[in-house]
């Protein structure tokens, strides 16, 4: 099929329907090729025709924690003291950068999480 820029809802469930057919296209094949371009076409339209909502960081590290069976105690390794834990978690203290970036690495958290909210 000759794909376009979406321009529609109809083309972009087209285009989302399909993608999910080849999602698991071999590489170097005219599959992978237009799975490639739909990616493309796909995000262009969510990112035109959809608003993700903000995450809040500390709530993303809260949920992970649970997901995880964490205690906050576990995370004294990653962010300090048992008092510099509380702080974080309760919202008293800022993440710094370098938490920011331990946390982000440790729990596979997009860094845009962490962007939102300085």
């Amino acid at each position: 099929m000759n794909w376009k820029v979406l321009k529609t809802e109809e083309d972009y469930n087209n285009a989302s329907l399909r993608l999910m057919e080849i999602f698991h296209a071999n590489p170097n094949t005219p599959e992978s090729d237009e799975l490639d371009l739909l990616m493309v076409l796909v995000k262009d339209y969510d990112d035109k025709h959809y608003e993700l909502p903000e995450l809040d960081a500390l709530e993303v590290i809260k949920y992970k924690m649970q997901e995880m069976g964490m205690k906050a105690k576990d995370l004294e390794p990653i962010i300090g003291s048992k008092g510099h834990v509380s702080s974080i978690l309760s919202g008293k203290r800022e993440i710094t950068l370098k938490m920011a970036q331990k946390l982000k690495n440790y729990f596979s958290i997009p860094a845009e999480v962490f962007l939102h909210n300085t």
